[in-house]
């Protein structure tokens, strides 16, 4: 069975679709993901907890909303880790069961805790002991006792970039681990709060197993305090955090030796345990495609500009992240460049002196293990259009999220009523070049066209 990203005659495949085809049918940038990538993933987590007996599997949709994404994903028995009303929103009308839905997150509004109590999910993840008094009262409003568990913070270095670090007591999650019995044993009182357990999470893109390994030490400690003390512990979230190769030759635990560990080290407890796998699901489930616009000669090396910015992918401007980036026609050839992209920052680069496939103005290009933050964390800077989303399935493709051009995002703006009945003169007056000519439409910028009428403008 073909990789579902594989080269076939010369030319980079996604499962049994060329790329070019795709970039002629949607235009460029946009995100491909991979249906068998989804999957095997997916069955993968799942197969390395084998040996966990009482678990439950919520992917974390930060990573990746699409509905088509989170749809795939519900059948194969996911529920959702959610962090605001909307990804609930998203997981709902992808079928995602509202009792498969955790809500995380240290910002959750009233507005938010009332939706979601209201859609019944099967539990809140408390972040502080006031969010717990005020979802008790919500909650005993309604005649109703929240599923909850209150999550704690151990206080390990998860050794990962400092801003997707989660766990250290300087980071904004949790409760102190020296207080979460005293916090516990308030809201375990409380009407209308169904006071279950504990969840942690340290981090993300964790390359080593010893950190994690040594935060759930510190729970199960917890977890027995909190029994000795008399309360019932039923549920205990792990979270997320499992590291993903986004290098080349790059190693990163297993599923099957991270499910060895956690079976080591909570044998015994007792417990429903949780997981809030989203990178390791989707982040080889996706490229972003992208053409090549200029190659500009640099002072030390060149730069290969794309189309593709850091609007459409964050991640390398945010946290200096690789992704490799690779040709979809690679001749064998190799260059040593700077790849950048058109966004009017010096900080919209991808890679700085990096040997690559060698490219030239109007090739085609792919960055790699981009599924998971890469569409979902997509701006609309220096106004451009909203990145399209691609899925793969097979031989065929569809589109399952639109190109939003700078059209569709003008059309949402308005302009103020006591702005709108100043005279129209002045405005045209100021439009005339200084040969008192219109401005015309030889003047005017060009505009991304929608995903529906194929490529952008230049």
């Amino acid at each position: 069975m073909p990789l579902p990203f594989d080269c076939r005659d010369g030319v980079l495949h996604v499962e049994d679709v060329a790329l070019p085809a795709i970039a002629a049918a949607v235009g460029t940038p946009a995100y491909v993901y991979s249906t068998a990538a989804l999957r095997t993933s997916a069955r993968a987590f799942r197969a390395g907890l084998a040996s966990v007996p009482r678990k439950q599997l919520a992917f974390a949709v930060k990573a990746n909303p699409n509905l088509a994404v989170l749809k795939l994903l519900a059948a194969e028995g996911y529920g959702a880790d959610i962090v605001s009303a909307g990804e609930m929103l998203h997981a709902r009308a992808a079928g995602m069961p509202a009792e498969s839905i955790v809500f995380s997150g240290v910002g959750k509004s009233r507005r938010e805790l009332a939706a979601a109590l209201d859609a019944g999910i099967g539990q809140f993840n408390l972040e502080l002991e006031e969010e717990g008094v005020v979802l008790a009262a919500m909650a005993a409003a309604r005649g109703l006792r929240a599923p909850a568990v209150l999550r704690v913070n151990p206080d390990v270095d998860a050794g990962t970039h400092a801003k997707i670090s989660t766990g250290r007591k300087q980071n904004k999650f949790g409760v102190a681990l020296d207080d979460a019995a005293a916090i516990y044993a308030r809201l375990a009182g409380r009407d209308g709060l169904d006071l279950r357990g504990i969840a942690i999470h340290i981090g993300s893109q964790l390359s080593d197993l010893a950190p994690l390994e040594a935060a759930y030490a510190r729970v199960g400690e917890l977890v027995a305090r909190l029994r000795a003390a008399e309360h019932t512990i039923t549920h205990v979230d792990l979270g997320g955090g499992l590291g993903l190769s986004y290098r080349p030759g790059e190693q990163m635990p297993s599923p099957a030796a991270y499910g060895a560990m956690v079976a080591r080290v909570t044998r015994g407890w007792d417990v429903t345990l949780l997981f809030e796998p989203g990178r390791f699901i989707a982040g080889d489930s996706g490229v972003l495609l992208t053409e090549v616009l200029w190659v500009k000669p640099g002072a030390v090396d060149p730069y290969v500009i794309v189309d593709a910015a850091m609007n459409d992918l964050a991640r390398p401007a945010l946290y200096d992240a690789f992704h490799d980036f690779v040709a979809v026609r690679p001749s064998g050839q190799r260059m040593t460049a700077n790849i950048a992209g058109p966004v009017c920052e010096s900080g919209d680069t991808f890679a700085m002196g990096r040997e690559i496939d060698a490219v030239a103005a109007g090739d085609l290009a792919v960055f790699r293990t981009a599924g998971a933050y890469g569409a979902t964390m997509a701006s609309t800077y220096n106004c451009r259009a909203l990145v399209p989303e691609v899925l793969v399935d097979g031989g065929r493709f569809a589109v399952v999220a639109d190109r939003i051009a700078p059209e569709a995002m003008l059309a949402a703006q308005h302009i103020p009523h006591w702005m709108a009945e100043v005279e129209a003169a002045p405005r045209k007056a100021a439009l005339r070049p200084a040969t008192g000519r219109a401005l015309g439409a030889a003047h005017r910028p060009r505009s991304r066209r929608s995903a529906s009428s194929g490529r952008l403008g230049s």
